[in-house]
């Protein structure tokens, strides 16, 4: 008996009734194990370890009867995270569970080997373990609270591989890991961070697999059918409603953004199909509208929209985004209470929008106690007055905070094209005067306006040619996104729009100023006069002229920033990837375990803007510029888009701001060397892609192992051809063939989600959160001497500018939004960290390969806080100058405007 608990472990056997004192030992004569290197050949050798409780490897092997293999038993330590919150129906589940528990009604799992039963042919499995002390622990007030469970298994068990769980309680609850202790090889993990449901709701047992990756081909017999069941039952069959306890992923059209049945001014066309390409997004088979069969119906806040339960906010999450929404829900209600002020408001002065921050918004609008009391959740509201926070009144945006006036300058407007929210329309012009693409057969003549004697007198003496030569002037142009909506924009209430070009000349100092805008309207006739051109001001009357028109070009640039760059080139083009990846790869994948932290919280995100942001009568359309044709300017961006140029090299490459260069570290050059965007991009493109590389390298040393996967190919080729089904038979989708088309494709994935996202996301209310610095829309064109407008704007140009701007309720209501979008919540993971750093993958190599890419992400942190201390570098140090700090990875909780999350989760 001493012998077999020294190979055993004391503890256990005590407890086993295996090894009482009247029980027969199936313990036969000791295999002797002379040193470190022989064990690890003997453990090398077997099939499976032996069981063992000790972490420590044990020096002295049993050997077992092969007709009568020994009865033993393991434990599993199961974490469990707890609800913050409970409401009353939950609480009272949770006390019928905990009485239930002791009667049966409990959680039960069941260990399934990696090896089969040579006789049954079927996975060896475990005794049924229950997890102890449920009832004891259930009013345990921690965050996460540990269970134990014991299994018998045979000495011939083998390695576990997967673990089955069985909740017969009324609750879910939140598994986030399991370890197994008792094995030879030492603990195994297995990180789970999902939902269990109810078998009540679902009956079939859950599966969870250990953190050891395995190619498809690869695959353990013992866990072969467990796959490919796994992955079934996340298909689903297409069918039904879903529940929202459902973990099922599938694909539908865009067509549950209109509301046609309470209006016809609030149906919107479907999106997706040959009429209105579009990427497909999350399925929730709800049934269609009354008033059209294709229209799927809507589901309103703050009742909630299917997504896959695991993809549903955590708390924390959740409390931050609510936090913010109910921002917006109060300010969505200023309408109707601003009744007693008969009409909405313009701004009387600057003094008015500073006291925004000063003094609040609802207070400063005459909105009293009684106002509050009728508001939705009044309890929150007490809270967030007795805590100060912004419902009442808005903090004061970072372009505030060094120099107030900074907005009014020619080289700040410049600056924010290259580090602001919108760094990536800017182009490096090729070819002077610009050419649009349009159809001139629709359009009419698309000649731009802009002449040389336009721009020459800024070119510090060079000629147009010189200028084009050396690199020295950019483009923002938004003439081909805007003018096919112009006429029916401008027929909206309160908009007016211009299809904007902005030329930049980069001075001998290195700094980037704007030297023309093109204005175009629609063509009406001959005689029209739809093109003009200002230039920078020479005079007070040509300084408001000039200020107006570089306002029009920022509402072009918030709408194709919000519509083009931000949502359709992260959040939806993404979607589909993540759909497939959870229907085609398993768990166990190497690269969906690469994919997982970058999958984190976009369809939920995604299902949320489809319920509030982008929807009919949403805030974008009531906030930005082309209003109820916002998606379809999405659309229209979807047809030019193209996946093989989304990584960051390629982006550049293509819009002329960089240059092949194999002789640098991405195999691009900058063409302007002060462009923060591009220079911090480069850094953190390329430490994505070397870890990429790293690990992609590890899994598939051949590329004919990349040919083979089943799974990987059917990940990618449905993203493409369902996910993307009406770009499918585009020539330019990368193929799948080598380890380098791998890489290229999962680097660029990574890419999207974590820092593209970052970049255009964190830095919308720090910019857009004073108005005239980034107004969304404009609501009045500029006036021209024979109109009648013109002589209100001479005699009053403050006045009129500000009336130009959106008004009031339309500017609180924008930055209400913005606020929520900017804001980091607490339980956010920044690149270079995820969940269970040391044990994601059961492969020591490449989390070791991962602490390494996390310390590079670290050095890069520290680069960029020495560019932003070069002055030098004029976009992003000096004099007011706001430093780019949007692809500094870390960041704290809130609006801080930097931080580079793992994934697109607001």
């Amino acid at each position: 008996m001493a012998l077999a608990k020294q190979i055993i472990g004391s503890s256990l056997i005590e407890k086993s009734e295996f090894f009482s004192s009247s029980s027969k030992l199936f313990l036969a004569r000791p295999s002797l194990v002379p040193s470190q290197r022989r064990l690890v050949h003997l453990r090398r050798a077997q099939r499976g370890p032996v069981a063992a409780i000790s972490e420590d490897l044990v020096k002295i092997v049993p050997v077992f009867s092969a007709e009568k293999p020994a009865k033993l038993k393991v434990r599993a330590v199961v974490t469990v995270r707890n609800k913050i919150k409970e409401d009353f129906k939950e609480a009272i589940s949770k006390h019928l569970d905990s009485l239930t528990d002791k009667i049966g009604r409990n959680v039960v799992l069941e260990l399934v080997s990696t090896e089969l039963d040579p006789r049954t042919k079927a996975p060896k499995k475990s005794s049924e373990g229950v997890l102890k002390d449920w009832s004891k622990k259930s009013n345990l007030k921690a965050e996460r609270v540990n269970y134990t469970a014991e299994f018998t298994v045979d000495s011939s068990f083998g390695v576990p591989g997967a673990i089955t769980v069985t909740n017969k309680h009324q609750n879910e609850f939140f598994l986030e890991t399991i370890t197994l202790e008792g094995f030879a090889c030492g603990p195994l993990h297995f990180p789970v961070n999902s939902w269990m449901q109810s078998k009540k709701d679902h009956p079939e047992k859950r599966i969870v697999f250990c953190n050891k990756p395995y190619l498809p081909d690869q695959t353990p017999d013992g866990l072969k059918e467990l796959r490919q069941r796994e992955l079934k039952n996340l298909r689903g069959d297409g069918t039904g409603v879903r529940k929202l306890s459902d973990r099922i992923y599938d694909y539908a059209l865009y067509n549950d953004l209109g509301n046609p049945d309470k209006g016809i001014d609030l149906a919107r066309p479907t999106l997706g199909g040959n009429k209105i390409p579009y990427p497909r997004r999350c399925r929730t088979g709800r049934p269609p509208t009354d008033t059209d069969m294709l229209a799927e119906s809507r589901v309103e806040k703050p009742l909630p929209m299917y997504v896959p339960r695991d993809e549903q906010f955590e708390e924390s999450k959740m409390d931050t985004f609510l936090f913010g929404r109910l921002k917006g829900v109060l300010h969505n209600l200023v309408p109707s209470l601003m009744s007693s002020f008969k009409a909405d408001k313009d701004f009387r002065g600057f003094a008015d929008i500073d006291s925004l921050y000063s003094e609040g918004v609802l207070l400063k609008l005459g909105l009293q106690d009684e106002f509050l009391k009728k508001l939705p959740l009044p309890s929150m509201v007490s809270k967030f007055q007795d805590y100060n926070q912004g419902v009442l009144k808005y903090d004061t945006p970072k372009i505030l905070s060094k120099d107030k006036l900074c907005w009014l300058r020619d080289d700040e407007f410049a600056r924010q094209a290259v580090a602001g929210v919108n760094p990536l329309s800017i182009e490096r012009l090729k070819v002077f005067p610009p050419e649009s693409k349009l159809d001139p057969e629709v359009y009419g003549p698309l000649e731009s306006a802009l002449k040389e004697e336009h721009i020459t007198p800024y070119l510090y003496g060079m000629t147009v040619h010189q200028a084009l030569d050396e690199n020295k002037l950019y483009m923002v142009d938004y003439h081909d996104v805007y003018l096919p909506f112009l006429d029916r924009i401008n027929a909206l209430d309160g908009r007016k729009a211009y299809a904007t070009r902005t030329l930049y000349f980069l001075t001998p100092t290195g700094v980037l100023k704007p030297i023309a805008i093109e204005l175009t309207l629609p063509n009406t006739g001959p005689s029209s006069r739809s093109k003009r051109v200002l230039t920078p001001a020479v005079d007070a009357t040509t300084n408001w002229m000039w200020q107006l028109a570089k306002a029009h070009v920022c509402a072009n640039d918030a709408g194709v920033h919000q519509l083009v760059h931000h949502w359709l080139r992260t959040h939806a083009t993404l979607e589909p990837f993540i759909l497939a990846a959870h229907r085609q790869l398993s768990a166990m994948h190497p690269i969906y375990k690469l994919l997982d932290p970058h999958m984190r919280y976009t369809l939920e995100i995604n299902k949320l803007a489809r319920q509030i942001l982008i929807n009919a009568d949403g805030v974008i359309e009531s906030c930005f510029t082309p209003g109820r044709y916002a998606m379809e300017i999405s659309s229209s961006a979807y047809q030019t888009w193209r996946f093989d140029t989304q990584s960051l090299p390629a982006d550049l490459v293509q819009r002329g701001m960089a240059v092949p260069d194999p002789t640098q570290a991405h195999g691009v050059r900058l063409v302007m060397e002060d462009y923060p965007y591009g220079s911090d991009g480069l850094l953190i493109w390329g430490a994505i892609e070397n870890w990429v590389r790293t690990y992609v390298h590890h899994y598939y040393p051949d590329s004919s192992l990349i040919r083979n996967d089943r799974e990987l190919q059917d990940w990618y080729s449905e993203s493409v051809n369902v996910g993307h089904a009406d770009l499918r038979h585009e020539n330019w989708w990368p193929s799948l063939s080598t380890a380098d088309d791998l890489v290229s494709i999962l680097s660029t994935l990574i890419w999207l989600a974590s820092a593209q996202h970052a970049a255009l996301n964190f830095a919308q209310y720090p910019y857009g959160g004073y108005v005239p610095n980034r107004p969304p829309l404009m609501r009045r064109m500029i006036p021209e001497e024979n109109d009648p407008e013109y002589a209100n704007f001479i005699s009053d140009p403050q006045k009129f500018f500000l009336s130009a701007l959106p008004s009031v309720l339309q500017a609180i209501k924008y930055m209400a939004v913005v606020d929520i979008l900017s804001t980091h919540s607490p339980d956010e993971e920044y690149l270079g960290e995820r969940q269970q750093p040391s044990t994601w993958s059961g492969d020591a190599d490449v989390v070791e390969a991962f602490h390494k890419f996390s310390a590079e992400i670290r050095e890069i942190e520290k680069e960029i806080d020495r560019r932003n201390s070069d002055p030098s570098l004029k976009h992003r140090c000096g004099a007011g100058v706001l430093p780019y700090e949007l692809l500094v990875p870390s960041s704290e909780p809130g609006i801080t405007c930097r931080g580079v999350p793992n994934s697109i989760s607001i």
